[in-house]
């Protein structure tokens, strides 16, 4: 497989994943810009505060597509491209190139001035794809560190970075473009947090109180 279809692929999932979910439907619904309200993210977690939970399943619906096609349908698309084009081999990397390229998408948005949500969605939706294990090991994490603390920020971060370590301990393969993928998506994922992290430090960060288990009861 040629390096420029390769980087064709990757750069067709860094474009698809430039389809925000929350700007899409916003613009469906009349208009509406979520980044101008609430913590002013292009994310599920925004949608659902601002607009309402039918709001914010159309957005996660989507953002979740996109990453699973991102990772599954481009590279399966180059590999029927590869057969018909004297049978190129298409490099184990690719998927996790995509899946990443993606959720860059996703936070900085060719098509929505480069102002997008944290990418934990995509990240979820990609997952689905590469290393459906690993989702539900990332997910564990998410639901128990969001029940003891109420933070969505933090778990969602701690669930990022559970990634490549679950990959690294159960040597999936290919291990190689897995564990990069999961350090430097985990690494994104934190970079995207990084106003979440200041406001907990100034403890104004909203909690997930229904998800806070552990939290003053009422």
């Amino acid at each position: 497989m040629s390096a420029l279809l390769a980087a064709a692929v990757v750069v067709a999932a860094y474009l698809l994943g430039s389809v925000s979910g929350a700007l899409l439907v916003g613009r469906l619904r009349g208009g509406v810009d979520i980044r101008t309200l609430g913590s002013g993210n292009a994310g599920g977690t925004n949608a659902l505060r601002t607009q309402g939970p039918s709001f914010a399943l159309a957005v996660l619906v989507i953002d979740l597509a996109k990453g699973w096609i991102a990772a599954a349908l481009l590279p399966l698309a180059a590999v029927h491209y590869g057969a018909a084009h004297g049978g190129q081999i298409v490099p184990a990397w690719l998927p996790a190139a995509c899946a990443l390229a993606a959720i860059v998408g996703h936070v900085w948005p060719l098509w929505h001035g480069f102002r997008g949500g944290k990418g934990v969605a995509t990240f979820a939706g990609v997952l689905v794809a590469l290393a459906p294990a690993a989702l539900a090991v990332v997910l564990g994490v998410w639901l128990v560190v969001v029940m003891l603390t109420g933070y969505v920020g933090l778990a969602s971060m701690a669930g990022a970075a559970a990634l490549p370590l679950y990959v690294a301990v159960a040597k999936l393969e290919p291990l190689g473009a897995l564990l990069a993928f999961g350090i430097a998506a985990a690494l994104l994922v934190i970079f995207t947090h990084r106003a979440n992290v200041a406001r907990m430090r100034a403890g104004t960060e909203s909690r997930a109180r229904r998800l806070w288990l552990l939290g003053p009861r009422r």
